[in-house]
Order: structure tokens, then sequence, then C-alpha cells
């Protein structure tokens, strides 16, 4: 019988301020051997409350005495990098080797990074590993993150991501789902998982293609796909769980087109005026899709989202913005602000039979958007400016003013209050008046990436008779955009086809026509006409 022990193996080294040779104590694999004599008595609570209090500080109180308390007892620094003994209360500079001098002094051997909460060991001469500190470290950093509401920021493009989120550990049942389902399915480049046709169910391309839409809009994907609903509906007709069971088949790997009978059967159920098998305008089975699930979610309160103002649903977290309006009396020159939430904006095309604003190149946020008059196209910042420029509504439209207490003429314009993470622009192309039908054909030239600075509410007082005057700023990415989806509509009034290009990786675009899946070059995207547009926040803040 061989009996074994631990031992700490003994290097040398060249100590860089005398050349001498200095004895260096090296981790076994068993870990660091001198952690054992910090682990006494109440160590773990002791641990806890350096922590809380010095390392990751969740409450504002904590914050306010790590700020005044960790300086280096000896020069007086707030910097290089403080760390904390683990035996006494004594902060002490690393980078100045203040910290060094106190454990030599003091054979206190073990001390706490306040920065990164790191343990580093004067014996070893290196940051160690233990799993009962580890342990413990990751439950209050756990705690810390929670009191501070979780902030985050996520970058949409999936190339880069900062985030403060804890790892995920899985449950014992998701330990036990994985066992009994060990098959894994790599995700490369070239993956064409989320790729799936529809057939078409006698004229319900408009369905598809929204359909095809949201199965690709990332937040919407990763609620289902997370099996994040809970629906409390007795009967069979939450259109929630049927867009769950969706984004389960179109994410299943299966490639045959998938049959989707029984959610145009809940679409006519909860939306009558969709119901039958008449074309119908994808547009606005877009909105009453958005608005059936609206209905159907829950906040996290547990009621039912009936206020579109104050819903935390995943709908209204992902597609309502807030739409200002300002009215400006022409007399006294008093704003009345109003403030509407809103989940998509319709604009207005050359064509129309009403009086498109005439466009002048430059200075007007096209250049921001990567966008051109040098072939004589409509931008869709063009389009922007349109809607968002100071409207005269006339003597016929007189409003009466708070401040004359009389009825005045005025001015209307509307800016974004608050951006959505989802901006979808509607295209006008079908023009339904009293004297005519029909379809505009305009072509509207619409970039990848858009940046909605300019139409902010917060922009306005750079804003002169229509012109911009806009800086770029490459670090400002709170209002840009990337393009993930387009709808199309091709033919007539009367008779037309609707598809979709959806983004599937970055750069990569297929064409979705009904059960037809082809590849699509960017070219393809934006030589289209285009009548929904759906942009995604490059830049996501969680609170």
């Amino acid at each position: 019988m061989i009996a074994t022990a631990r031992v700490s193996l003994t290097a040398t080294r060249t100590c860089p301020d005398n050349n001498k040779l200095v004895a260096v104590t090296t981790m076994s694999p068993a870990g660091c051997p001198h952690v054992n004599g910090f682990k006494v008595d109440n160590w773990k609570q002791n641990l806890r409350v350096i922590y809380q209090c010095f390392v990751w500080s969740g409450s504002a109180e904590t914050r306010k005495r790590k700020a005044k308390s960790c300086i280096c007892h000896m020069c007086g620094a707030h910097l290089n990098r403080l760390h904390s003994c683990l035996y006494c209360v004594f902060f002490a500079c690393f980078a100045k080797k203040h910290i060094h001098e106190h454990a030599k002094s003091k054979r206190h051997n073990l001390a706490i990074d306040l920065l990164y909460g790191g343990i580093y060991c004067f014996m070893c001469q290196d940051y160690i590993y233990d799993k009962d500190m580890e342990q413990i470290a990751k439950e209050e950093q756990r705690k810390a993150w929670k009191m501070q509401g979780n902030t985050v920021l996520y970058r949409y493009t999936c190339v880069c991501v900062w985030e403060k989120y804890s790892t995920w550990e899985p449950t014992k049942r998701e330990l036990e789902l994985l066992r009994h389902n060990p098959k894994r399915r790599r995700i490369t480049s070239n993956c064409t998982i989320g790729l799936r046709g529809l057939i078409n169910l006698g004229n319900t391309c408009f369905m598809n293609c929204i359909v095809q839409a949201l199965t690709h809009t990332p937040l919407l994907r990763d609620f289902f796909l997370s099996d994040r609903h809970k629906c409390e509906m007795q009967s069979n007709s939450c259109l929630v769980c049927e867009m769950s069971q969706l984004f389960q088949e179109f994410y299943s790997g299966h490639r045959s087109p998938h049959i989707p009978f029984r959610l145009l059967h809940l679409v006519w159920t909860h939306a009558r005026h969709l119901a039958g098998y008449e074309q119908q305008d994808a547009h606005e089975f877009l909105i009453a899709a958005l608005d059936v699930l609206h209905r159907h979610c829950k906040d996290d309160n547990g009621k039912k989202a009936n206020n579109p103002n104050h819903c935390n649903c995943i709908i209204d977290q992902i597609f309502t913005g807030g739409l200002q309006s300002d009215v400006t009396c022409q007399v006294c020159h008093g704003v009345s602000t109003t403030i509407d939430p809103f989940w998509d904006i319709s604009l207005d095309l050359p064509g129309s039979s009403t009086p498109f604003w005439p466009l002048s190149p430059g200075g007007d946020g096209s250049a921001l958007n990567g966008e051109s008059h040098t072939t004589g196209a409509t931008t869709l910042t063009d389009c922007l400016r349109r809607f968002t420029r100071p409207e005269h509504l006339g003597s016929s439209a007189k409003i009466k003013c708070s401040g004359c207490h009389s009825y005045q003429e005025s001015t209307k314009q509307l800016t974004m209050k608050k951006l959505p993470i989802v901006a979808c622009f509607h295209l006008k192309r079908f023009e339904h008046s009293a004297k005519l039908r029909r379809k505009i054909t305009t072509y509207v030239s619409f970039p990848l990436e858009l940046d909605m600075t300019p139409f902010m509410a917060s922009s306005k007082e750079s804003r002169m008779n229509g012109q911009y005057q806009q800086t770029v700023d490459p670090f400002n990415n709170d209002n840009k955009y990337s393009l993930f989806a387009v709808v199309n509509h091709q033919g007539t009034l009367e008779s037309g086809h609707y598809t979709t290009f959806i983004r599937q990786h970055k750069d990569q675009w297929f064409k979705c026509d009904d059960a037809i899946i082809t590849k699509a070059s960017i070219k393809d995207v934006l030589d289209s006409e285009g009548y929904l547009l759906f942009y995604h926040k490059q830049f996501l803040e969680y609170e």
C-alpha cells in the first residue's frame, strides 16, 4: 500500500530588486496550502462581510462606505490596485507593494483585490483558487447585481457582447434533461437553423411574411425559446402559446415547410376582420398580431396588460416607443406637449395625393445614415424628415390656447421621445380615398444602419426649418439601428404577393417566399421596393 500526501513544490527565481535567488512556493494541484490557516472560526461570515462592504457593494450605503474608507493606510491613495488583508482591516496598495510590506510584517499571507475580488497569497506569490471562497464570491456578486438592478449593455450584432449577468448554472431539472438529451447541435456561421418555409394556405402570404419577420426578431426569439410565457387561459385560444410553439418549430432543425393552420385559425378567432381567404394587408396583420399578443401576455405583476402606457409584457418591451407631439401657438408661442405610444411609424411617400415636402440634398441627416441623393431617389431619411417637420395646421384647425385663452392657429411637430428596441417603418404604398385606390411604386432607398438621433425630441433645438445641423459622434450609439427584415409587396392593389428578406447571421440574408427559402445578397435587399422595414437597436441597456 502506497501512502500519498499533499505536497507543495518549492522553486527559485531571481528577485528583480537585488538579483538574489528567493524561494517561491507554488501551488499543488490540490490548491493553495496556506488557505487552511484562514479557514477557522467564522471565516465564511467574515469573508462575506468583506465582499459585501468592500468589493461588490450592492447598496448605495455600502458604495459610499467603500468610497470613503478604501484608501491605502500607508500613502492615502485610492487607486494603485487596493487590496485588503483578510486577517485584519487593513487596506494598502498592491502596485507600490504597501500590502506586501504589511503581509511580511504581520505574517498575514492572504489579501483580497477590492476591484475584482481575487484572493492573493503572498507565500505563493500569485492569485489563488479555492472552491469554497469562489462560491462565496459568486453568491455575494449575484446579490449585489440584484440590488443594483442588473444594468446590462448588450451588442445586438452578435459580434461584441458586454454583459454583467451572472453565468448560467443549470438547475437539477435542467441537468436531468441534459443527461437524457446528450445530442448537441453546433451553431456555425453557415447554420440554417431558424430558416423554415411556410405553406400558403390560400392567400396567406400576408401572414407568412410577418411570421418570418417576428421569428427572426432576436429578443422575441430569446423570449419564446426560453419558455418565458406562463399561460393562464383556460381554453386553447392563446395566441402567445401558439407563437411559442411556432418558434419551437422554426428552431427545431426541421427543413420541411411548416403548415401554420393553427395560427391562421387563432388569427381568424381574435381578429375577425382578417378572417377569410381574401388577400389582406401585411401591415394590418402585423398590428393585429401585436395587439392580440399584447392582450394575451401578462406583465411581471401577473396582471393582464390592458394599458399600453404601463405594460411590461414582452411585446411592449420590444416594439413600443413614445411619439412626442408639440403644438405651438402662433400668437404666444406656448407649447402643448403630449406623448403617445406607438408600435410602428407610417411614412408618406412621394407620388401620393398628400403633398410631399420639397427635399434639398445635403445637411439633412442622409449622410449620417449612409444615404445619397446622387440617383435622385427618395431616402428613408427624407421620409423621416417629412414626418418630423413642423406642420402648419391652418385656420380650419384652430386650437384653444391655454395661454391666450382663445382659439388660435398653431403648428404641430412630431418627434421621437422614446425609441423602441425594434423600429418598424411602414411605407404607405397603398392609397385609399374616395376618388381612387392605387399602389404607389416610388422607390425609397433605405440603409443597413440607421441613426435616429436627428429625429429625437432631444435633438429638436438643432432642427431649423427642416435642416439638421447634426454632427457625427462615432461613440454615441444610443440611437443606432441595424436592418434585419424587409417585407415587400409585388403586384397591384387588386392582385399581389408578399415576400420577406430576413437576416440570419451578420451579412447573411435570405428571401422567404412562402415555402421557398433562397439565399439573397445585400444588394437584393437594398434594391427591393420595401413596404415594411424592421430595424433593431444596436445597443441595449437593461434595467
